[in-house]
C-alpha cells in the first residue's frame, strides 16, 4: 500500500508539471495518463495486489486521484483552446477579401452631367412611360395620322394593339407635363427611346435622349440660344465654337440644328466631321403654336422653346468613341476606363 501511495504522489507531481510541444497538448495528456494504456489505468490495476482490509481505503484514494487527473485534462483543454485556436477555424479579426470596385457607365456619367448643368439653370427632371399611345408620341406634337413626318421615325408598335408603341422620343413626357397646365414649365426629360433602325457604328434600335422644354411669358429664340450656349460651354469647355442651322421639326417653328466645332480635329476637318469642321449635336426650336393648343395652353399668351439631344452622341464626342454599339456590349475592359470619370 505504501508503494502504491508513493506511485500516486509521483504521478500527481508529473501531472502538475506536464508540458508538451504537441499541436494538441490536451490530447497528448489524455493518451499519456487517461488512455487505455495510460498511467492512471495501470495504477488502477494495482488494486488486485492490495490487502483485502485496505481495499476500501485505497479504492477511495485511487478514485480521487483519477478525478484529479480528469480535472487537469479538462483544464488543459480549456486553456489550450483559448490560447491557440484550431488551424481550420476562422479568425474574425482578420480583414476581409477586397472586392473590385465597379464603375459607372459612360452614358450614366454624361447623362448626370447634362442633368446637373440644366438643373443649375432651374430645370427640373421629368420622366414618363416608355410605352406610349399615339396621342402623346405623335398627334399632340403636330403629327396627325398620315402626316409624312411620321416616316422620319421608324416605330416599334405593340402587335396586340397598334395604337400603342415604344416611344420614339422623350417629347411625349413634355406633352404630359404641358397637359397638367401648371405654368411656367421648365423641365428636362432624360430617358431611353426606341426606333426601328439598322444597328451600326452610328445607329442603334434603342438609345438615350435628353429633351428640354421651357414655356412662360415672352420666351424668345434668344433665350433658347443663350441656354444652349451655356450648356455647350459647361459640357465641352469655353473654347468650343457653336453655330445654328435652319432645319425642320413638326413640333417647333422656327426650328434649327446646333453644331459644335469638331473635338477630334479642332475644326480643321476630319472623317468624323466629314471634313467640315462641324458636328451636329442637337435639334431645337420654338414650340409650335399647334402643340401648345393641343395641350390646352393659350398660344397667344404663352410661348416656349424645346430642344433634344442624343446622350450617346454627346458621349462619343466627349470621350472620342467611334462605335455606338460598344455602349451596350457590357465589356468590362471598356467600362473600367471610366472609373476616374465618376
Amino acid at each position: 500500500m505504501e508503494n502504491l501511495l508513493s506511485q500516486i504522489n509521483n504521478l500527481k507531481e508529473e501531472i502538475n508539471n506536464f508540458y508538451s510541444d504537441d499541436k494538441n497538448p490536451a490530447e497528448a495528456f489524455r493518451i499519456k495518463f487517461l488512455g487505455s494504456h495510460g498511467s492512471v489505468k495501470s495504477l488502477m490495476g494495482e488494486m488486485k495486489n492490495v490487502a483485502p482490509e485496505n481495499k476500501r481505503e485505497m479504492g477511495k484514494v485511487l478514485n480521487e486521484f483519477k478525478l484529479f487527473a480528469e480535472n487537469k485534462w479538462e483544464e488543459l483543454k480549456t486553456t489550450t483552446d483559448d490560447r491557440a485556436p484550431a488551424t481550420d477555424s476562422i479568425d474574425l479579426s482578420l480583414p476581409g477579401d477586397a472586392l473590385p470596385i465597379g464603375s459607372r457607365h459612360p452614358i450614366s456619367i454624361v447623362r448626370n452631367k447634362i442633368v446637373s448643368i440644366f438643373q443649375r439653370l432651374g430645370f427640373a427632371v421629368a420622366e414618363g412611360p416608355e410605352i406610349e399611345d399615339d396621342w402623346h408620341n405623335f398627334s399632340a406634337l403636330n403629327l396627325p395620322e398620315n402626316h409624312p413626318a411620321r416616316d422620319m421615325q421608324d416605330t416599334f408598335y405593340v402587335s396586340q394593339n397598334p395604337a400603342w408603341m415604344l416611344r420614339t422620343h422623350t417629347s411625349s413626357v413634355q406633352v404630359r407635363e404641358m397637359e397638367k397646365g401648371k405654368l411656367p414649365i421648365r423641365i428636362i426629360c432624360p430617358g431611353r427611346v426606341y426606333r426601328n433602325e439598322t444597328i451600326s457604328a452610328r445607329a442603334h434600335c434603342f438609345f438615350n435622349q435628353v429633351e428640354g422644354l421651357y414655356i412662360a411669358d415672352n420666351v424668345s429664340f434668344a433665350d433658347l440660344k443663350q441656354t444652349l450656349y451655356f450648356f455647350v460651354q459647361e459640357m465641352f469647355g469655353k473654347e468650343i465654337k457653336v453655330r445654328f442651322r435652319p432645319s425642320y421639326f413638326p413640333f417647333t417653328e422656327p426650328s434649327a440644328e446646333m453644331d459644335i466645332s469638331c473635338l477630334i480635329c479642332g475644326g480643321v476637318g476630319c472623317n468624323v466631321c466629314k471634313h467640315t469642321g462641324w458636328v451636329e449635336i442637337l435639334g431645337c426650336g420654338m414650340v409650335h403654336p399647334n402643340v401648345l393648343e393641343n395641350c390646352g395652353i393659350d398660344s397667344k399668351k404663352y410661348s416656349g422653346f424645346a430642344f433634344g439631344m442624343g446622350i450617346e452622341r454627346i458621349t462619343m464626342l466627349k470621350y472620342q468613341i467611334k462605335d455606338l454599339r460598344i455602349f451596350s456590349e457590357n465589356d468590362v475592359r471598356f467600362l473600367k476606363q471610366f472609373e476616374s470619370a465618376v
